[in-house]
């Protein structure tokens, strides 16, 4: 990979960790020219600008590869995994951090509720194994569609289910009366919940990096727009700026520290511009 590397640890540069999917990338996958262009450049002046997500790093990295960009950390996995840059490294990058659970009580605990629903686990490699129809991008090379039972002995990552006969309001319902107190969990934008390693989410990740480059708590920035980002906004909002994209849903909003504009009007640039 060849793109722009972070800046030197300990520079007065901010750490900015932007989420992907509804904040970096459209719901098709594209990536705006004007955002492209201010994260270069925001890099370029010394700057570290890093990826954090929900998703796998194989679904991750090439996300790099479109900014074209080379931080020296990647956070994936809602902070499960943490991936760290090594050339000689497929794809450029290695594990660096790696949070594993035994998700078979909490699987069965979910289907008791949500019998219908469908079910994946991420592994320790970033494989995943899935039991109905999921988005394309889970169905990649080297994930397959396994029995439900063939999911409660693997060291999972992270945990994945959809509910495609429950709107939003219920499956919130549902997921309440669950009580998953034992994992970290967050909701997407449609009945799709993850699970994560009991106290492991984006912050804990992000902290991780932080730390290890030296960047104070109040240069640190997070843009994202969904459930799963409300830990890290509670983390970087703490002392830094928690940034919620416009069309986050209100709870999101609620615990940003401010409001940059929608993905459609290049949200993600129009914050970039102030630093």
């Amino acid at each position: 990979m060849s793109g722009a590397s972070d800046a030197p640890t300990g520079t007065d540069g901010w750490l900015i960790a932007l989420d992907i999917d509804g904040t970096v990338l459209h719901e098709d996958g594209s990536l705006s020219d004007i955002v492209g262009a201010e994260v270069r450049r925001v890099v370029a002046e010394g700057n570290v600008v890093m990826l954090a997500t929900g998703r796998s790093a194989a679904h991750t990295l090439p996300v790099l590869a479109q900014l074209d960009i080379a931080p020296q950390y990647v956070v994936c996995a809602n902070g499960a995994v943490t991936m760290m840059r090594d050339t000689s490294a497929p794809l450029g990058y290695r594990q660096e951090h790696v949070e594993v659970f035994d998700p078979g009580p909490v699987l069965t605990t979910i289907r008791s509720h949500l019998a219908e629903a469908v079910f994946a686990v991420e592994d320790d490699h970033g494989q995943f194994m899935y039991t109905g129809d999921f988005p394309a991008g889970v169905q990649g090379e080297g994930n397959r569609r396994v029995a439900f039972e063939e999911l409660l002995g693997i060291e999972a990552t992270r945990v994945v289910v959809i509910s495609p006969d429950h709107d939003m309001e219920d499956f919130l319902k549902v997921v309440e009366r669950m009580g998953l107190h034992r994992v970290s969990y967050s909701i997407g934008w449609t009945a799709w919940l993850d699970i994560a390693p009991d106290g492991v989410n984006k912050a804990t990740g992000l902290e991780r990096v932080r730390s290890r480059l030296g960047i104070p708590r109040s240069r640190v920035m997070a843009v994202g727009d969904g459930r799963n980002d409300i830990e890290m906004f509670r983390w970087a909002g703490a002392e830094g700026r928690a940034v919620a994209m416009a069309q986050a849903p209100e709870d999101v909003i609620a615990v940003a520290t401010e409001v940059t504009a929608s993905i459609d009007d290049d949200g993600v640039a129009v914050v970039l511009a102030t630093l």
